[in-house]
């Protein structure tokens, strides 16, 4: 069975997207139509744009979600058993999955984009990654750092041995320093704009939900599997909810490979910019096999 997932924020490089703009027509179409809905001609950033440019929330969200979707469009028999993305790419994959329609999710991408801006105004914050530990020791040293009034909390278990943490700029420089001290190989502050998935986030829920809930959601033609649990799910409302509690609940990405290896995926297609999702495949799942669809 394959299963075909869609990466997230981080995997933004300048000239992303072009070569799928200049050589296929339906990309290109998808890739203007996108300019109009947003108001600003994103396709510019995405092919000349900074690093700089490119790492503000407003516009990777929306480029690496486009660059995604128009990848698949294009891409002969791509045909998902199932679906799943990190993070942002989870709207990618309900699009591949047909239970969004791609106008529809690229609104909502947008829209959570500003919403994750604005809680980053609101409750500054940021992010670090995690080499080398158990994740029941990060997680037991995040709760007591947190208890102890500093907000830090596991946000992404990428894979055995690399877990993200997110919290208040105090919160990741005690994680930092106690985590090393418990046996981290490495402690790395990311360059991030804020504490994705993280309490921190939660005043961006409620303009999220709102227009999730503006928005028609459809049965998908295949399972999504959903950073909040894992688990695979066709139902509508339920695909909703957990958009919305994903923006302050960890991303459980190795548990998500996990269980579509376990409900019989054997192959893994990375549609979107870059490998990095392979990567991670390759050392959750090694068994199972993987190429990418990146361009």
């Amino acid at each position: 069975m394959k299963a075909v997932i869609f990466p997230g924020q981080g995997s933004q490089f300048t000239g992303m997207g072009r070569d799928l703009y200049e050589q296929q027509p339906a990309a290109r179409q998808l890739m203007d139509q996108a300019n109009e809905i947003l108001g600003f001609r994103l396709t510019d950033v995405m092919f000349t744009g900074s690093e700089e440019d490119l790492r503000q929330t407003n516009v990777t969200q929306p480029a690496i979600f486009l660059h995604s979707v128009a990848l698949a469009t294009v891409l002969p028999d791509l045909r998902p058993d199932m679906v799943a993305g990190h993070s942002l790419g989870e709207f990618s994959a309900l699009v591949a999955a047909k239970v969004l329609k791609f106008e529809d999710a690229l609104q909502l991408v947008a829209q959570r984009a500003q919403a994750m801006q604005a809680a980053c105004q609101e409750q500054p914050g940021t992010m670090a990654a995690i080499l080398g530990l158990d994740d029941d020791t990060t997680v037991r040293i995040c709760q007591e750092i947190t208890e102890a009034g500093n907000v830090v909390v596991a946000a992404n278990f990428n894979c055995p041995g690399q877990l993200v943490v997110s919290g208040s700029q105090r919160g990741i420089e005690l994680a930092c320093e106690q985590l090393k001290a418990a046996g981290a190989k490495r402690a790395l502050p990311l360059p991030v704009g804020g504490a994705f998935h993280s309490p921190l986030m939660q005043s961006a829920e409620a303009a999220l939900a709102q227009a999730i809930e503006r928005t028609q959601f459809s049965a998908g033609t295949c399972a999504v599997y959903q950073n909040v649990d894992a688990a695979p799910h066709r139902d509508p409302d339920e695909i909703r909810q957990n958009l919305v509690r994903q923006l302050t609940a960890p991303v459980r990405w190795t548990q998500s490979v996990q269980r579509m290896v376990a409900d019989g995926a054997t192959e893994f297609v990375e549609c979107g910019p870059g490998k990095v999702l392979l990567g991670l495949v390759k050392k959750i799942a090694p068994e199972a096999a993987g190429s990418s669809a990146a361009v």
